[in-house]
């Protein structure tokens, strides 16, 4: 059994020439960015290769061009003799990167995952009017201590965690008064920094509820298959295995919390892996597992030369 687990990145990994080098070296990954822009009937390709920068970072934009980005990869890992099913225990995606895994992991099409992620993005962009939500990154706190600076900011508005992403690492959401004030109870409380981030609404928390919504009524929609390893579910930090769970936690996902240092705890304990391989944009997740699991062997493979030593590695 390998005691390997792919990982896939979220929003914030995406930058302007992502995946160029792939399709330039690879067909298959030409072939996925044709697929997506199929899928979304656009040029889609050319805002990943070019942008602009803005226009990439739309959270419409942006969700699907990092599956596609993750996609690529394992596709070209794939016509290179290195299948999900054999070298893979485990899949989990960081928010929308568990769209990513579940494709990588055959539950969706290509297609339908572009499309489920344009959806998203309109949806969550749609949910709050901009400047109503804020989501900030409080630095140094533990999780019961963000929890606690969420409770009191909130006054009745909405102020939850949204990301614990490792020690020392939690996201708050919510409406943008409230997360001004969790900033101020926040280094009060200790924190090294707290900061808005720059995004464009406040995901994962209450506010978000028409956009829970909208993915019920598009996931039920959608053919979705078993995965062929399981997925680590960001609301559970535990492993699911059935297509019909998997649209309800996909679901509960919108509004809930993304639960990556239990995750990764979950599959350096419990699961047995001793290895991370974070496929897509950026090393976002890869540093974030060094300061979760530092046991774990970490790695992030996105280019050409990346892909081409880690299938030698495999083959040593």
């Amino acid at each position: 059994m390998s005691s390997t687990a792919f990982t896939f990145p979220g929003q914030g990994s995406q930058a302007v020439g992502m995946g160029k080098d792939l399709a330039d070296a690879f067909p298959e990954a030409r072939a996925v960015f044709e697929e997506v822009d199929s899928a979304l009937n656009e040029n889609f390709t050319a805002i990943m290769f070019e942008g602009p920068e803005d226009v990439l970072r739309l959270t419409e934009n942006a969700q699907p061009a990092l599956m596609a980005v993750s996609m690529a990869v394992v596709r070209v890992l794939e016509a290179k003799g290195v299948k999900l099913a054999d070298h893979a225990a485990f899949v989990a995606g960081h928010s929308l990167g568990e769209y990513s895994a579940l494709c990588a992991a055959g539950t969706f099409s290509i297609g339908d995952a572009a499309r489920l992620l344009r959806t998203r993005g309109q949806a969550m962009q749609k949910a709050v009017p901009v400047g109503h939500g804020a989501m900030a990154a409080l630095l140094g706190l533990d999780l019961d201590t963000a929890r606690a600076v969420a409770e009191e900011a909130a006054q009745g508005d909405v102020c939850q965690v949204a990301n614990d992403n490792a020690p020392g690492q939690v996201v708050v959401s919510g409406t943008t008064a409230a997360i001004e004030r969790a900033l101020e109870l926040a280094k009060a409380k200790g924190a090294k920094r707290a900061l808005l981030l720059p995004v464009s609404a406040p995901f994962h928390c209450a506010l978000m509820q028409p956009a829970a919504e909208a993915m019920q009524v598009a996931l039920a929609d959608v053919a979705m298959h078993n995965p062929v390893v399981p997925v680590i579910s960001n609301v559970l930090a535990a492993p699911i295995t059935d297509a019909i769970e998997i649209r309800q936690r996909l679901v509960e996902q919108v509004t809930g919390v993304v639960r990556w240092t239990e995750s990764v705890t979950w599959l350096a304990n419990e699961g047995g892996v001793t290895k991370l391989v974070e496929a897509g944009a950026g090393k976002v997740l890869t540093g974030l597992a060094k300061r979760i699991a530092p046991e774990l062997a970490a790695q992030a493979i996105n280019t050409p030369a990346d892909i081409d030593a880690f299938v030698a590695s495999l083959n040593a």
